[in-house]
């Protein structure tokens, strides 16, 4: 029997449809598609959050020749091809990898992104949009009435298998959810508690913030669950993973690599 593979440009054409990439606002470091191409075909993909030396090393061990990732190459712009990017980019070439990136195109998709999905491993259905960003509501939210200790427990099960820790603030016995708000990665900004005191949410569910995102919480009177950059972001790429063995039969391996944050 062969083995399934499919080329690069058709792999890239079905997720660019799929995820609307050239539709979707994002940072330009974050550079959307297309990030590396390769002789190809594609015969097997690895799918990460991040792009980077251990998961290209990953992608490596795997024998894959697709390297799908939520946080592309170019995060800090221009930059020479010395130290690091140069063995990045050796690897990468070595190897005969190709590098496809999707940012916000991947948070907010309604099927395979991060913020629908990670809502519905934590048990909540959206009902509408959260975090405005130009154009977009890159997070969800909804009503609920659930134990926000109880919502907390399931957060922390989430974060600590994904490598990472849940820090709560406001979560105190006794207290409901009612109406909740969730936006991976940095999803904690004045901005983002801002629209949750405005939209009346009582439980923002966030990857990560600044310190003074916790202080803003408190006075406002929302519980805060950050529960990590890194371990919320892990749904769309896996999501990605099983839609590119649907569509082309293409065998995938996630590859983790945790940061902690």
């Amino acid at each position: 029997m062969t083995s399934a593979s499919a080329p690069l440009t058709r792999i890239a054409e079905h997720l660019d449809t799929l995820l609307r990439t050239r539709e979707i606002p994002d940072y330009p470091g974050a550079l959307n598609g297309i990030q590396v191409e390769h002789t190809g075909p594609v015969t097997r993909c690895a799918l990460a959050v991040d792009a980077s030396l251990p998961t290209i090393e990953g992608a490596i061990t795997a024998k894959a020749n697709l390297l799908v990732v939520h946080h592309g190459l170019y995060w800090s712009g221009v930059q020479p091809l010395c130290g690091r990017s140069y063995t990045r980019a050796r690897l990468l070439m070595e190897h005969d990898i190709a590098v496809y990136s999707s940012h916000l195109p991947l948070d907010c998709h309604p099927t395979f992104g991060n913020n629908p999905l990670m809502a519905r491993a934590l048990g909540l259905e959206p009902t509408a949009g959260f975090a405005r960003f130009q154009t977009i509501d890159v997070g969800v939210m909804g009503v609920a009435d659930v134990d926000t200790t109880a919502l907390a427990a399931k957060a922390r099960v989430l974060a600590e298998r994904e490598g990472g820790a849940l820090v709560t603030v406001g979560v105190v016995p006794g207290r409901r959810t009612r109406c909740w708000a969730l936006c991976t990665g940095a999803g904690a900004s004045s901005d983002t508690l801002r629209e949750a005191a405005q939209t009346g949410v009582d439980t923002l569910i966030v990857g990560e913030g600044p310190h003074h995102t916790a202080v803003e919480a408190q006075e406002l009177g929302i519980a805060m669950l950050y529960a990590g950059h890194y371990a919320t972001e892990t749904f769309g790429v896996r999501a990605l993973g099983a839609e590119l063995e649907r569509a082309f039969g293409l065998p995938w391996t996630f590859v983790p690599s945790p940061t902690g944050l």
